[in-house]
């Protein structure tokens, strides 16, 4: 049975809100969720307490699992939320306050303001509050002090104990039997170098070279190794040391065969979705009008579909690019390169930056996608590279990217190896794009760090890459 039929949602609103509520309760309607109606019915003015207070009122009592509350501002109605014993009301803005809302607070009404959000952005917000659990331990024993607060009067601090540990404990319980199989056979493969069977071909290019050369395994799950390091892990090591001079014999897995041209025909797309097949690219990279159409011809391959957000400029609104974003996975792409907020990098916004990169990210979470953060680096001083790699690291990115290839330069060694010494130890992976047009040029970004090519000249790096092998 869908368990939305059971979950009942006590919404409310005061007139300022009264529209939004009315579209919002026909959306979760058409979900599955039972809705209880508080009120208002109309656009009359009238005083948001009272309905703050009956949307609480359901909560307390029982008769609804979540409050929904909306008027002008959302403020008021979190307060008065908040009076109702049992009641812990969140004002969200945005998906990150929602999640946060839940997973670290469990807060069980929402407030939102009308006259700040629209529809759009109040649905994605509402999903994302509907859809998180408060699970950790140390978050909960905060929820129960805050209960404390309610019926003692007082902190109880004799709550505190290990939960911290207990936390990182479960983090790890949390990572399935065949991720923790994998892992143990890299680990077996590092600290038992002269076991590794090498591969076919005349270079001995082991599976673990593999991942500090060219990133294959670690782009699949960045977020494993992230477990690692919240667990107290420092640093963690790919190789033996030997071997970071090669370049793989399936350099094809670490190219994003790419036409981003505003001229692009959709036989020019079918022709690159072809190729990609063919030669067994990572992904193809396109715009997103392209997204549906590239699925549709890559369907049952391995090969992902790879789309940019707030491109090339980077100057687009984050509600905007997480909306952009979402739709392009609900049109089949698997990958999203979007381009930061240069502008507010430049005028030290950095905190809004983060959020544009936040926003995109946590949709690339939701929709099971890979995110990659194309900092533009031709345009930033030094210290500006190092903030945009912090920033994309503390918004949880799989990969920072150096260049959309429509700025003043493309990729460097220099920056790579920047960008490596920034990100490459946190699970995070590096593209380098913008003017690779060789073999050459591929094996010396990926020496200095680089786990992904982004290239329209795919092709011909694979067939001098061949050329290369025969010769030696």
């Amino acid at each position: 049975m869908n368990t939305r039929s059971k979950t009942i949602i006590a919404v409310g609103a005061d007139h300022a809100g009264f529209l939004l509520k009315e579209d919002l309760k026909k959306y979760l309607q058409d979900e599955g969720y039972e809705v209880m109606d508080c009120g208002t019915s109309g656009t009359d003015s009238v005083d948001y307490p009272e309905y703050a207070f009956a949307v609480a009122n359901k909560v307390s009592s029982g008769e609804a699992q979540f409050g929904l509350m909306v008027d002008g501002a959302g403020i008021g109605s979190a307060i008065v939320a908040n009076k109702v014993k049992g009641v812990r009301a969140a004002l969200c803005y945005d998906i990150s306050t929602a999640q946060n809302a839940r997973k670290h607070n469990d807060a069980n009404v929402l407030t939102l303001g009308a006259a700040l959000i629209g529809l759009g952005l109040a649905i994605q917000i509402v999903d994302t509050f509907l859809s998180h659990h408060c699970t950790f331990d140390r978050h909960l024993r905060r929820v129960k002090m805050i209960d404390a607060i309610e019926s003692e009067g007082k902190i109880n601090t004799s709550m505190r104990s290990d939960f911290d540990q207990k936390d990182k404990e479960k983090e790890l319980i949390n990572i399935s039997s065949e991720e923790l199989t994998q892992i143990a056979q890299k680990v077996g493969e590092l600290l038992n170098v002269g076991e590794v069977p090498a591969s076919s071909g005349e270079k001995t290019h082991r599976d673990s070279d593999m991942v500090c050369v060219c990133g294959v395994c670690v782009e699949k799950k960045p977020d494993i190794i992230r477990k690692f390091l919240d667990f107290g892990v420092d640093r963690i090591g790919y190789h033996d040391g030997t071997g970071c001079e090669c370049v793989p014999d399936d350099i094809a897995r670490c190219i994003d065969h790419t036409l981003l041209k505003p001229d692009a025909t959709e036989e020019d797309i079918k022709k690159l979705c072809a190729e990609a097949r063919e030669y067994h690219f990572a992904s193809v990279c396109l715009s997103p009008s392209y997204v549906k159409l590239a699925a549709k011809e890559l369907e049952g391959s391995s090969v992902k579909v790879c789309t940019v957000v707030g491109f090339p400029s980077g100057a687009h609104l984050p509600g905007i690019k997480a909306m952009e974003t979402r739709q392009a996975i609900r049109d089949g792409a698997r990958e999203i390169d979007m381009v930061i907020n240069i502008g507010a990098l430049k005028s030290k916004q950095d905190e809004l930056v983060y959020r544009d990169i936040r926003q995109v990210c946590e949709a690339c979470e939701d929709g099971g996608a890979v995110s990659k953060v194309i900092i533009e680096a031709a345009y930033l001083t030094e210290d500006e590279k190092v903030r945009a790699c912090e920033l994309a690291k503390n918004a949880r990115a799989n990969y920072v990217k150096t260049s959309t290839g429509f700025g003043p330069n493309g990729a460097t060694v220099e920056d790579i190896d920047l960008m490596n010494r920034m990100v490459g130890q946190h699970g995070i992976g590096i593209k380098a794009a913008g003017g690779i047009k060789s073999y050459a040029d591929a094996k010396e970004m990926i020496q200095a760090g680089a786990t992904r090519i982004g290239a329209s000249a795919g092709i011909k790096i694979l067939q001098e890459a061949k050329q290369m092998t025969i010769s030696n």
